[in-house]
């Protein structure tokens, strides 16, 4: 990985995140842990130099790579062609931004397994479930307290927006950590593998964008009670508890405590 990179004449760079894994070990245990079926088409966000989309390879899987810096998407067919020439045809890059990709650029992947780049993982990640509804399980690596929040069930320390809004979509778990050393450049923060599975979003007349909406307004005031922190989505009061009293939420209750079917709840009330 280094010597490709040196041929690149690239250094990793901050803005885009970039911290490539360098430890064939590590890739090796992450296409294991993702439990992939045979031959699976698996979607890989920021491959950076290729290690890990080889490991995936290795194990006969289908890559669609998606990769925003226009040097490593150019270099990684190359890549690929001399380091597994037999997968080559298994494998495409798509030269493009993971917030804004869907199902033309990326087409009916059933997994994701990638090293997210950790300054955008969670909208990362919430955008792929959002537009690639074939995705039905994963296994990423964030920053490991970014991996705390994902997998966070409600009235824990670190349960907030991400673990809401990541439960609308799928079960998330956390599935082991990993070490600092096994990057390059190694980062300052340490870093966990999150295990997710998709299941049915709760049954609601809101769509997605409203309860997303009330999980945004609930979390918005941490410290406050439910009923003051959704004053600003519902400023009058009458039929702020009135919505509360239909969806048999106590207005009590601080927004950590609820849980995606409550949120759910909450915003198919208002219909």
């Amino acid at each position: 990985m280094r010597s490709l990179a040196a041929s690149l004449g690239l250094r990793p760079t901050k803005q885009r995140g970039q911290n490539f894994v360098i430890d064939p070990n590590t890739v090796r245990r992450i296409v294991r842990a993702a439990g992939l079926s045979p031959a699976e088409h698996v979607l890989e966000v920021g491959p950076g130099l290729g290690s890990l989309t080889l490991a995936l390879l290795a194990e006969g899987h289908r890559v669609t790579a998606v990769e925003i810096d226009p040097v490593l998407a150019a270099a990684l067919p190359s890549t690929i062609a001399s380091y597994a020439p037999g997968q080559a045809a298994s494998f495409e890059v798509v030269l493009a931004d993971a917030l804004v990709v869907g199902p033309a650029e990326i087409g009916t992947p059933s997994a994701c397994v990638a090293n997210l780049p950790y300054n955008v993982a969670v909208p990362v990640l919430l955008h792929l479930l959002e537009v690639s509804p074939t995705l039905r399980h994963g296994l990423v690596m964030v920053q490991s307290e970014v991996a705390d929040r994902l997998a966070a069930p409600p009235g824990s320390r670190t349960y907030g927006v991400p673990s809401a809004k990541a439960a609308w979509y799928a079960e998330v778990r956390r599935a082991g950590p990993i070490g600092r050393n096994v990057f390059w450049p190694a980062p300052n923060v340490d870093s966990g593998l999150v295990a997710f599975t998709r299941r049915e979003p709760p049954a609601t007349p809101a769509s997605r964008e409203e309860v997303f909406a009330v999980i945004d307004a609930a979390f918005s005031q941490r410290r406050k009670t439910i009923r003051s922190a959704l004053a600003r989505w519902i400023p009058d009061r009458s039929v702020l508890d009135e919505v509360l009293a239909k969806a048999g939420i106590d207005p009590g209750l601080r927004g950590e405590m609820l849980g995606i079917e409550e949120f759910a709840a909450l915003a198919g009330a208002r219909h």
